[in-house]
Order: C-alpha cells, then sequence, then structure tokens
C-alpha cells in the first residue's frame, strides 16, 4: 500500500472531540493468510475500506500474546503480540500505513487482571503466601473451617465465585475468568509496569488507549461482603453493575491511576488520548473519570441500554450532554460492541430491527461529540443467535450460558459462499462460521447500491466530515416541538442549520420546516411542502 493518494494524519490535538471510532474485532475482521482467524496484516488489507467508509480511528481489541481463554483479554504479554495474529513488525507497518491514510490507532490496554500465565503470576504460584511475588495480585486467606470458605461473597462476572483456592491453602481474587487473576493496584510495583506499558505502545505510535474495565482495579480495603449473592437471593451481583456500589467496583482511590496517567498521555504530540470502559452507579460518578488531569472519554453505555422509544433516547441524550457541559468533555456514544448483542437484534431483529438501527445509527451520528462503531454494523448484521454450543468459545458460556460469540462472527466481504471473503482467495476456514443469509449483507453485495445499509452509513460519514453544523464547533443540541414519539433536534454554525428527525410514533410523519433531506435511512416520500418519515425511519434535513 502507498500513501500517495491518502490524507495524512492532522496534527489537531482535539481530534477525540468528534472522531467516528471503528471498533476492530481483530480476530474477526480479515485474515490475511487463511488459517482462519484474523490478523493485523488482514487489517493492514482493508485500511483503505475504513478510509474510504470516514472514520477516523480504529480501536483494536486485544492483539497480545495470549492464551486466548478470554478472546485475548487475559494478557500473558503486554509488551508483544500473539503469533495468532502477526508480530510487532506487522503492528509497526499496520500503524505506519493507518497514519498515511489519516486513520488514527487506538489499543486496548487491559490493566484489572493478567492471564494466568504472565510470569507474574507463574511466579505468585511458585512462591509462598506473604512473598513480594504474590503481593502483585490479590491473594487471601479463607473463611470458616480450615480457611475452606472463600474469603468473602464477591462473584465473577462470568459467573461463579470470584475466587479460587490453591493447593497450599490461599485463595486469589479473578473478578472474571480463574485464568484471569486480578492485579493489586496498591502495589507500587504494578502501577510502575503499567505507565511502561503506556510508553512502550505510545513510542510505537499509537494514538490512544480504550481501558478495559477502567473502573476495577481498586477494591475496596479489606475485601468486605457485598452482602448478597446468586446463592442466597437469586439476583447476581453483576446485575448491580451500572446500578449500585460494589465493592469491587468504582472506588474512589482508582482515580489516582488516571491522574499519574494523564501526564503520560500529555507529554506526547499529537493528542494522545484514553476512553474508559467504566461503570458506575450514576451519570455523576462516571463523569470523574473524564476531566484535563484523568482521562478524555467514558463509554456512554446509557445511550447503547435506551428502549427503543422517544421519552428514552432523549433522557439519555439530555443526561449525558448535561454532564459532558460539566466536565468540559465530549459525550461518547455507542450503539453495539464485542460484548454486547448487536442493535440490529436488540431492536427487533428482521426487517424491524435493520430500520431502527440504520434509525438509531443516524441519531447517533447527528449528536455532538464521538461516536463508536462496532465492525459490520455499517452491513447491517445481526447477531448470530444459532452458533452450534461446541463451536461458542466465550468462556462466559461456560460459566452461565450467555454468550458474546454472536456478535464476534467474521465479517462478510464478498462471495456467495462462507468464510465470504474473510480470508485470502480459495480459503474455507472461519473461527466461527457466518450464516448463509450474510451473503447479501457483504460490503461486495452492498458497495455501490443505492439505499444499502454500507452507502447510507458512507453517506452519513461524509456529511457529518463536511457539514458545518456538525463540527466540533457547532451548537449542541437543540430539541424541537414534534408530535408524539418524534424526536428531532437542530445544530447550527453560523447559517448553516442541520435538523435530525426521528420518527419512533408507530406511523408515519409529516416532516415540514426543516429544509431539504440530506440523508434518510428509508426513502422520503414529498408530500406538499414537505416529506412523510416512515415508521422507524430517520432523516437529516439542511438550510441554509
Amino acid at each position: 500500500m502507498t500513501a500517495s493518494n491518502s490524507t495524512p494524519l492532522t496534527s489537531d490535538d482535539d481530534w477525540w472531540r468528534s472522531a467516528v471510532v471503528y471498533q476492530v474485532y481483530v480476530r474477526s475482521f480479515a485474515d490475511s493468510n487463511g488459517d482462519g482467524i484474523g490478523d493485523l496484516q488482514g487489517i493492514r488489507e482493508r485500511l483503505p475500506y475504513l478510509r474510504d467508509l470516514g472514520v477516523d480511528a480504529l480501536w483494536l481489541t486485544p492483539f497480545y500474546t495470549s492464551p486466548m481463554v478470554d478472546g485475548g483479554y487475559d494478557v500473558a504479554d503486554y509488551r508483544d503480540v500473539d503469533p495468532m495474529f502477526g508480530n510487532l513488525t506487522d503492528f509497526d507497518n499496520m500503524i505506519t500505513d493507518a497514519h498515511a491514510l489519516g486513520l488514527r490507532i487506538i489499543v486496548d490496554l487491559v490493566p484489572n487482571h493478567t492471564s494466568d500465565a504472565h510470569p507474574w503470576f507463574q511466579a505468585a504460584l511458585a512462591a509462598a503466601p506473604g512473598s513480594t511475588e504474590r503481593a502483585r495480585y490479590l491473594f487471601a486467606e479463607g473463611r470458616g473451617d480450615d480457611g475452606t470458605e472463600p474469603p468473602n461473597d464477591w462473584e465473577s462476572i462470568f459467573g461463579g465465585p470470584a475466587w479460587t483456592r490453591l493447593p497450599d491453602g490461599q485463595w486469589y481474587l479473578h473478578l472474571f475468568d480463574p485464568a484471569q487473576p486480578d492485579l493489586n493496584w496498591r502495589n507500587p510495583e504494578v502501577r510502575a509496569e503499567f505507565e511502561d506499558v503506556l510508553r512502550f505502545w505510545l513510542d510505537r505510535g499509537v494514538d490512544g488507549f480504550r481501558i478495559d474495565v477502567a473502573h476495577g482495579m481498586i477494591k475496596a480495603e479489606g475485601l468486605p461482603d457485598v452482602g448478597f449473592s446468586t446463592m442466597t437471593t437469586g439476583q447476581r451481583q453483576v446485575e448491580l453493575l451500572g446500578k449500585g456500589r460494589l465493592p469491587y467496583f468504582d472506588q474512589d482511590e482508582v482515580h489516582e491511576i488516571y491522574r499519574a496517567w494523564r501526564p503520560i498521555l500529555d507529554s506526547y504530540p499529537g493528542g494522545r488520548m484514553a476512553v474508559a470502559e467504566a461503570w458506575a452507579e450514576t451519570p455523576q460518578r462516571l463523569a470523574r473519570y473524564i476531566g484535563p488531569d484523568e482521562l478524555q472519554q467514558a463509554f456512554s453505555f446509557d445511550f447503547l441500554d435506551a428502549t427503543w422509544s422517544a421519552d428514552s433516547f432523549r433522557k439519555v441524550i439530555d443526561t449525558a450532554l448535561a454532564e459532558s457541559t460539566i466536565v468540559g468533555a465530549p459525550t461518547t456514544w455507542v450503539l453495539s460492541n464485542h460484548d454486547k448483542q448487536r442493535h440490529v437484534t436488540r431492536y427487533g431483529d428482521g426487517a424491524e430491527g435493520l430500520r431502527r438501527a440504520r434509525a438509531a445509527s443516524l441519531l447517533m451520528l447527528a449528536l455532538p461529540g464521538c461516536a463508536y462503531l462496532y465492525q459490520g454494523e455499517e452491513l447491517g448484521l445481526p447477531e448470530v443467535l444459532d452458533l452450534p454450543d461446541e463451536m461458542r468459545q466465550d468462556p462466559q458460556f461456560l460459566r452461565t450460558g450467555e454468550s458474546r460469540d454472536g456478535c464476534r462472527v467474521p465479517i462478510p466481504w464478498s462471495g456467495e459462499l462462507s468464510p465470504y471473503g474473510f480470508g485470502p482467495d480459495g480459503s474455507e476456514l472461519s473461527w466461527l462460521p457466518a450464516p448463509a443469509t450474510w451473503r447479501a449483507l457483504s460490503v461486495a453485495a452492498q458497495a455501490g447500491v443505492p439505499g444499502s445499509t454500507l452507502e447510507l452509513y458512507r453517506a452519513a460519514l461524509a456529511v457529518r466530515r463536511s457539514h458545518p453544523a456538525l463540527s466540533t464547533g457547532a451548537s449542541g443540541v437543540v430539541w424541537l416541538e414534534t408530535g408524539p414519539g418524534v424526536l428531532a433536534f437542530s445544530r447550527n454554525a453560523g447559517e448553516a442549520v442541520l435538523t435530525c428527525v426521528v420518527n419512533i410514533s408507530g406511523a408515519p410523519a409529516l416532516i415540514d420546516g426543516y429544509g431539504e433531506p440530506v440523508v434518510a435511512s428509508e426513502a422520503l416520500t414529498a408530500q406538499g411542502s414537505g416529506h412523510l418519515l416512515g415508521v422507524d425511519a430517520a432523516a437529516w434535513f439542511e438550510r441554509h
């Protein structure tokens, strides 16, 4: 690939305030060598597609050395690439090409826990209780006769107890899989290690970090009980996530970590940033992760969780915008990711789900702030609900029966047969199978086809990038009076005004007085001086 016709990376330090970031689930994006697993070279070969789609940056899920118990979120070496995905030279070549095409690269950082194959944990297993090796993790004595009961009632997010006992009698904490032991972030050695990891990747040119479980690194002193468990009440502790306080999440002391990281980010040129995957019981507590002395962004999962109603969307949007004003940081919108059911399926699946997903995408992309897309949503991909159990690899499935594999199926590029161009010509391998219905959803099947979801995204992203009313300097959201079940807001920059209208009313809605249509999720019907907007549809209108 050459950069002769590319747009070089700009030096805008505030690029992240209005960026559209495309999440690449590395093993499911593009396979360059035919082994059925996506890799860094595959990403490199598909960079022009992402540039032409109109996104600003890519967020890559973990590609580090790992036993892959949890899809790479169990890291054994934070400074190297797993051979499954390539090597450091492949990473360097990919980031060089991405920058030449005007695309920034955000990498996933997993600081709450390591793999049990990490040299630190292997050393801890070989060392005695009370040793410096074990002090890097959270080891504790058990309760009950002879310490045979776990140290407290904490549960794993993946189901079951959050503690595993070693043959010597001590227990170690793992808020996720037993193969993912939690680090002790009160240990200065742990903090120094991750500051060095940050610098390692910043030196290689990464533009930012997505921080996994950003709310989880500090646990309450004394490791107190939650007070209930699935065994005693039937309610899983994870159900409190984002709704209440847990002694192992969102502790005040976690902010010390980010106040130490921010000067490191700021010491590099080009607006290096970090976004928190954080859950907190209130928007106010979530906003504490953001600010000039902490992180630049935190995901707004309330938008992802909004129900398909005008009231739900408006409440979530208003709350997020109010909090962003307080902290002086942009809102961060997301509809799907590698941990959540794809929004086509959440919104009803089939034709109804796709209609709503297309409309929700236009709603999101018209809002101020940063938007995160999940690979394949620009193709209108639904969740794959019928994967054979023996093919599922999510560790959560083994413990709870719940699986995230359905949103991780490799995306279709071209062709009539699975895996639809995922690998090189002639390759038939894919780590998860794509359904036969996806042949009509491939990039090749949709490219250049008027009305396709891919062309809708391309059109919307082009308008978002070029329209003054959607720029960083434009106004915020101004809600407009509408009929029941219709959302409408405008944004403006001087004389340029863009209005986004979403029809959730259950009947076609007459839209008039907002100017000419710019992009719409479904074809509009002219009626008098206005237009009929169909059920579960959205459109942007402009006037100057």
